[in-house]
């Protein structure tokens, strides 16, 4: 049953004329406002009707609706913070969070924050201190809604039924600003450079602004969207994860190295260092040398030799801190003595909420985010033998890598397209295996083996692959236009990433 908006939650303002100035609240204010909003949802509060204004779909609702219906101030859309806040500047986000589909839980944010836009022939005269990013960015307040439909929702385009689930505010400062710091400027230096270089015609060359190049030295930022497109600053998805963690988690999962590392360049130093220290050392001698026990290494603890190389504790690179707020994702690669190994690479889990939904772009997805702007860093071992145990491996050392912007268009868009198509055409199906003779495949309870129709390896480079401890029907846990199936993950084919591998020099 449908409920009826609930009286205002805010405290209503007459404005008169162009809002020249931020909108003043004390922090009391604010909070007995948004207090009040925590567990309803965006229709609740809306009781302006912003929802029913307006082209549906629309990714500026939740917004929209905080600031005209909650704050209760006009539509403003000036460059300056949008609240004064006890004095202080601060600039209003309302974004939108997920359940995270990673073992730890939690929640996580949905997309990248937009903070300001980049514009080339200002960017060029400022520093940092006195930017407009940073005056934008430097005192913030999130207010967080779920991103997540009931069993049975409203029009997906109308944003209605999503929770307002909690809000925060955050003053940038430390290791975070050092790594807005050094983002902000590699981007100015670099239209700087354009400007010097070509005097005549800067706007011919400032589609490189969100470069490959750029994308593999930013650390917390990226430019998006490209040229012709105006780009704007924006926070990366993972930085963004760090706030949703710190407010919804009061003690904070994440390890802190004890070592400070205020951007990708330091990691970077820092893995050239350990390479240097270890390399050539066997997987069961950095076993010793690191402290770490275990009665038989296996793969699947290299993310702890990273780890405890870099001083932590963890066994995994996302309970780090530093390397989840810098989209650092570890990848182990084995190698044979000649240098070749084929492995396909398995990506972050798919969220398939978004996938299905119908208003989502491919350009603000996490599916795309998950490429986009990870930085991979590789540990590389060389095996002596391929029956050899992983333990007798040798360590070569570490290399990062970032997708390419054409990799991403063209092969990460086809499969997310092709997905897509299956689903919303009513295509997909369950498929039956059969062996190059034509007999059918069985698995070992008797059973027909079959999969679902999602783009495969042998006609993509970013395919889907199901993953089951075995093939009890039990572990069919995902459920797609009423076909039950495997979970299903995201892969990278293994002859594109050892190809890119092998151009990569060792940090």
């Amino acid at each position: 049953m449908r409920r009826t908006p609930s009286p205002p939650v805010s405290f209503q303002r007459q404005y008169n004329g162009p809002m020249k100035e931020p909108h003043e609240y004390s922090r009391s204010e604010l909070e007995r406002i948004l207090r009040a909003c925590l567990g309803r949802t965006l229709e609740e509060v809306d009781v302006n009707h912003v929802l029913t204004r307006g082209a549906a779909g629309n990714k500026g609702y939740p917004g929209a609706v905080v600031e005209q219906s909650v704050l209760g101030y006009p539509p403003d859309s000036a460059k300056r913070p949008d609240l004064l806040v006890d004095g202080v500047e601060t600039e209003l986000k309302t974004t939108g969070i997920i359940e995270s589909k990673r073992p730890e839980g939690g929640y996580e944010a949905k997309e990248p924050v937009s903070i300001t836009a980049v514009t080339p022939k200002k960017i060029v005269k400022e520093e940092f201190e006195s930017s407009q990013l940073w005056h934008k960015c430097a005192h913030l307040l999130f207010v967080y809604y779920l991103y997540a439909h009931p069993a049975t929702p409203r029009d997906p385009a109308t944003y209605a039924d999503f929770p307002i689930m909690n809000y925060m505010f955050e003053d940038i400062d430390g290791a975070d600003k050092e790594a807005i710091r050094r983002d902000w400027t590699i981007v100015r230096d670099f239209i700087r450079d354009i400007q010097n270089q070509y005097p005549d015609n800067p706007e011919s060359q400032y589609s490189r602004i969100s470069s490959d190049l750029n994308r593999h030295r930013l650390t917390v930022l990226d430019t998006a969207p490209k040229y012709p497109n105006p780009p704007r600053f924006r926070f990366k998805r993972r930085f963004v994860s760090q706030f949703v963690s710190r407010c919804f988690d009061p003690h904070y999962r994440y390890e802190v190295l004890p070592q400070e590392y205020k951007g990708i360049d330091e990691v970077d130093a820092k893995c050239h260092e350990l390479t240097v220290r270890y390399r050539g050392r066997t997987v069961g001698e950095l076993f010793t040398l690191l402290g770490i026990e275990s009665s038989r290494p296996s793969k699947q603890d290299a993310e702890r030799v990273i780890v405890r190389m870099f001083g932590g504790n963890s066994h995994k690179l996302s309970r780090v801190g530093m390397f989840e707020k810098y989209s650092i994702t570890a990848k182990s690669v084995t190698v044979t003595a000649n240098g070749t190994r084929t492995e396909d690479m398995k990506l972050d889990p798919i969220d398939w909420d978004e996938v299905q939904d119908r208003t989502q772009s491919f350009e603000d997805s996490a599916f795309r985010a998950g490429l986009a702007e990870n930085q991979f860093l590789f540990i590389v071992f060389e095996e002596p033998s391929h029956d050899a145990p992983f333990a007798d491996n040798r360590f070569l050392g570490f290399k990062r890598y970032t997708f390419p912007e054409a990799f991403i268009e063209q092969e990460a868009r086809r499969t997310w397209n092709e997905m897509r198509a299956l689903i919303f055409e009513n295509r997909l199906r369950l498929v039956q295996e059969r062996l190059r003779d034509g007999s059918l495949r069985y698995n070992k309870n008797g059973t027909v083996r079959e999969a679902p129709n999602w783009p495969k390896a042998r006609d993509h480079a970013v395919f889907l692959r199901g993953s089951a401890n075995d093939s009890d029907p039990q572990h069919k846990t995902l459920e797609i236009n009423g076909i039950r199936m495997y979970p299903q993950n995201l892969w990278v084919k293994g002859t594109y990433i050892t190809g890119q591998i092998a151009r990569l020099d060792y940090l």
